[in-house]
């Protein structure tokens, strides 16, 4: 078996395994599953208003999937999406609530402030991991609350409206959202992020896969000894990857600032956003492709999983168990793998 069609099959087996996982799960529980996964498909494609929220629901996971995939490729595992995300967050509403430009200049200025916000917060483990080889794990988990309490502080301090726990509402040339595509889907929340969201995808693809400086990303992550006896840069390439990881970041919160809901807001705790980009990224095999397919599957648990206590009277807590199976089972693809080949080995017997 070829290894492209192993490197498909293996997320396609782990997803199976996870519902049939769960669907064990529900029966020993005492609910009734087929009920269950009836219930998520209804609340996820039974009305044009829920197609619009699965959209506007899996935009933010494709681009912190991104964020997370693109790191790994270079060998680095930033688990600060999270924070990134957050100070995404607050940079385009802070853009999109300070001025009043006309919208071609104001839009464009409030994503971009979000994605030099990520970029800037990743730069601080990237540097320290280029310079002076400290563990990026350990600083982005801590980067990640930093980011949360400091942005908390300055809504509370700096931007709060009237009400003390969230900002003004953007300016209208500043908002992703859209009558039209609202329109067509029963006013939903769908917003024009999800072209953006696409055309990062895109660019990914391109950057690791079509450009010199892709290569040598992709040769540092493959192994730095040989990268740097090669000729090049290992310690700018770092920095570099997270920089370009933290933009993706950081674009993701802008999808939630400048389209969900227009506004930023105290957080109790963390999103899960960039949590779940782990989670998009491991099942999209660190792909700008598998990324795109995973975050949609993703968008439609979520989704849909709202609708299961109401339809089916199943705890959508079911949910997230069934994700963190499919991530157990892609995590352990290594033993899927063995399974294929000697699958494989036998036909050809």
């Amino acid at each position: 078996m070829s290894k492209r069609l192993t490197g498909i099959l293996t997320p396609i087996i782990a997803v199976l395994l996870g519902i049939i996982v769960g669907t064990i799960i529900m029966l020993a529980s005492g609910y009734n599953p087929v009920d269950a996964y009836t219930a998520l498909w209804n609340g996820a494609f039974g009305e044009t208003y829920y197609v619009g929220e699965v959209i506007r629901q899996f935009t933010p996971y494709i681009l912190a999937g991104l964020a997370v995939a693109f790191a790994f490729r270079v060998g680095l595992f930033n688990i600060g999406v999270e924070g990134q995300f957050i100070v995404g967050w607050l940079a385009s509403v802070w853009v999109g609530v300070s001025f009043d430009l006309p919208r071609v200049i104001h839009l464009p200025l409030a994503i971009l402030a979000a994605m030099v916000a990520g970029a800037l917060w990743a730069f601080i483990p990237g540097f320290l991991k280029a310079r002076f080889r400290v563990h990026e794990v350990i600083v982005t988990i801590m980067m990640n609350y930093v980011a949360l309490h400091t942005t908390n502080y300055i809504i509370r301090n700096v931007l709060a409206a009237k009400s003390g726990d969230k900002t003004e509402q953007i300016h209208e040339s500043a908002s992703l959202r859209s009558e039209f595509l609202q329109s067509i889907t029963d006013y939903s929340r769908l917003h024009w992020g999800i072209i953006i969201a696409i055309v990062c995808c895109i660019i990914m693809w391109f950057l690791l896969e079509r450009t010199t400086r892709g290569f040598e990303l992709r040769a540092v992550g493959f192994n730095q000894h040989a990268a740097h006896y090669a000729g090049m840069s290992v310690n700018k390439n770092i920095i570099l990857s997270m920089l370009i990881s933290g933009a993706f970041a950081g674009l993701a919160g802008a999808m939630e600032g400048l389209g969900t809901f227009g506004y930023a807001a105290v957080k109790g705790g963390f999103t899960g956003v960039g949590f779940e980009g782990i989670a998009v990224a491991l099942l999209g095999a660190n792909t700008s492709l598998g990324v795109f397919f995973s975050a949609i599957l993703f968008g439609i648990l979520e989704v849909g999983a709202l609708n299961m206590p109401l339809e089916a009277g199943v705890p959508n807590e079911l949910v997230s168990i069934i994700i963190a199976l499919i991530v157990f089972f892609v995590a352990s693809s290594y033993i899927i793998r063995i399974f294929l080949d000697r699958f494989s080995k036998k036909e050809v017997k």
